[in-house]
């Protein structure tokens, strides 16, 4: 399309000497421009503006400080007017069925089916630019963008932080059990002489061989998934850090032709459409979506298997890269796997007493934490499943001290809700803080989720009816109640930052916006055939909304744009 990136924008461009002395130029020379003469329409550097100062005294001249009242350099205007469709083609067209600047070529293929197409001349008096404006708004990003990589890094740090700590600690004890039980063979061997001293240094060499081994089989398996996460989550972050890079690149060159264009009002309305679609870009990556969603069309898919006991209940679902999507059937206590297609293809089964509450979150492109609640045993875990070749394998887990409602993972930092608390854990299942609680009832911290920055926290309150928006430490930003929210159960967060939420009383599906104070749509009710929604999740593969419900054998999906 007509709009993206500016990645082939030429480096001269991407600084402030886009405007080259007009004298150096004709003598094969590339000297930057301080001055521009109103009347020799010509372009001066410090060395040939004496000169001209000295045969030309009345010449009005204006220098930097003036640079609007410059005229666009042909670089500027070059690059605004260039479709990056068609190289060899200018932008003289808009699409208003698409939003797009277009060229003749464009319009000939890509918009041939569009409903209007405009000449751009033909709008610059109808259509407002707000370059200034937008010059302010395009600071306003570039200032989040950059806060945003700075929290990136920190958290690739803490990330590898949190790998080295557990690796010591487990270290150390494994150096412990060994010094344990070195000392109690020193005191066992007192006054021993003769073949028991002979058995009891065999023995001490096998013990010391099985803490060894022990170590070998399963601390160093769980370091070995440790690290394999922190190399997986590494990526990822690093890859959001270039993606911020790059539209920071862009935006400040934006923010910088914003101030040379002048009063030129074609290219002033190709800048401006122009910045909108970056800036919309940055938002999204900023987990600022504004955009709502618009269904098209339902399916419905079983997920029921032979060996189930009961009616389906799917409290939690996950969908991995690859478009595969992991569902918690509680009332089972299966993790299920499914394929594109929504087929059950492999299931995990979960160790838990009856009513107990089964719950997962993404941790890499292929591996999910389960959380797990067995009131029976009063044990609350979280156990790390990993997706290989179609196939569930069960990993490392960590006790937790209380129970859990809620868990939603974001580079390396585990949110866990208890109903009545929100708390903070590494991966390695290490305490960090509570952020946040309400205990006024039980449910009042329920289930739980993040904005792609991290830097919001969603918590949905059972009995109070209501979406609490939170700030990365815990403080209360916004509250959100509605009447078709009643007893809300099911919370996502999409990519681009746009909130989902079930109400399980009225049977409905609705979006909120990232600020957490407005609904945008109303995506799914009791006429779409919902019925008691428990869980919601995007699947960007397939450009879907997943709900998952109580006592149904059916999940429902809603293709969405």
């Amino acid at each position: 399309m007509a709009t993206g990136s500016l990645s082939s924008v030429p480096k001269r461009l991407r600084m402030v000497e886009d405007f080259s002395c007009t004298c150096c130029l004709e003598q094969n020379l590339t000297e930057s421009a301080d001055i521009y003469c109103e009347q020799c329409l010509r372009f001066y550097c410090k060395k040939c503006v004496i000169l001209h100062s000295q045969l030309f005294t009345k010449h009005m001249t204006c220098g930097r400080e003036d640079i609007k009242k410059w005229p666009v350099s042909k670089a500027v205007e070059d690059f605004l007017r260039k479709c990056e469709v068609h190289a060899d083609e200018s932008l003289t067209q808009f699409c208003h069925d698409h939003g797009q600047l277009c060229c003749s070529a464009c319009v000939g293929t890509i918009h041939s089916q569009c409903s209007k197409v405009t000449q751009i001349s033909e709008l610059t008096n109808s259509q407002p630019t707000g370059l200034e404006g937008m010059s302010v708004e395009l600071e306003t990003v570039l200032g989040e963008i950059k806060t945003l990589q700075i929290s990136q890094k920190a958290s690739i740090q803490s990330l590898q932080k949190t790998y080295k700590e557990h690796s010591a600690v487990m270290i150390e004890q494994m150096r412990g059990n060994l010094n344990t039980y070195i000392d109690e063979c020193d005191n066992s061997s007192v006054g021993t002489s003769g073949g028991n001293e002979k058995y009891l240094k065999e023995e001490m060499c096998r013990s010391v061989l099985s803490i060894v081994n022990e170590f070998d089989n399963i601390t160093a398996k769980e370091l070995n998934e440790m690290k394999d996460e922190v190399i997986s989550i590494k990526g990822s972050v690093t890859s959001s850090i270039h993606k911020c890079t790059t539209l920071h690149n862009d935006l400040s060159q934006f923010h910088e032709l914003v101030q040379k264009i002048g009063d030129n009002k074609e290219l002033c309305l190709i800048a401006s459409i122009k910045c909108k679609h970056i800036i919309q870009q940055a938002l999204t990556l900023l987990g600022k979506s504004g955009k709502a969603f618009n269904v098209q069309r339902k399916s419905v898919h079983n997920v029921r298997i032979p060996s189930d006991s009961y009616e389906c209940s799917i409290a939690g679902i996950c969908v991995l890269t690859d478009g595969q999507v992991l569902v918690a059937d509680y009332e089972n206590k299966r993790i299920k796997l499914l394929n594109q297609q929504y087929q059950v293809v492999n299931h995990w089964h979960v160790t838990a007493g009856p009513w107990d509450i089964i719950l997962l979150c993404l941790i890499t492109s292929s591996e999910v934490a389960v959380a797990v609640n067995d009131h029976d045993s009063k044990i609350h875990e979280v156990q790390f499943i990993t997706v290989n070749q179609g196939k569930l394998v069960s990993g490392r887990k960590f006790q937790l001290q209380h129970e859990c409602r809620g868990i939603v993972h974001h580079q390396g930092d585990l949110f866990v809700t208890s109903g009545k608390e929100l708390y903070k854990y590494s991966l390695s299942g290490k305490l960090i803080c509570s952020l946040y609680q309400d205990r006024s009832a039980d449910l009042t911290v329920y289930k739980c989720a993040v904005s792609p920055t991290g830097d919001r926290l969603y918590i949905i309150s059972w009995p109070q009816n209501k979406l609490l928006t939170l700030a990365r430490d815990g403080t209360l930003l916004a509250t959100y109640t509605d009447p078709p929210l009643g007893g809300p159960t099911g919370l996502h967060v999409t990519p681009a930052g746009q909130v989902l939420v079930c109400g399980y009383v009225p049977d409905t599906v609705q979006q909120v916006g990232w600020e957490g104070e407005s609904k945008l749509a109303m995506l799914a009710t009791q006429e779409d055939g919902v019925r008691f929604p428990q869980s919601v999740c995007y699947s960007s593969t397939t450009s879907s909304i997943i709900v998952g419900q109580y006592d149904s054998n059916n999940i429902l999906v809603f293709r969405v744009e």
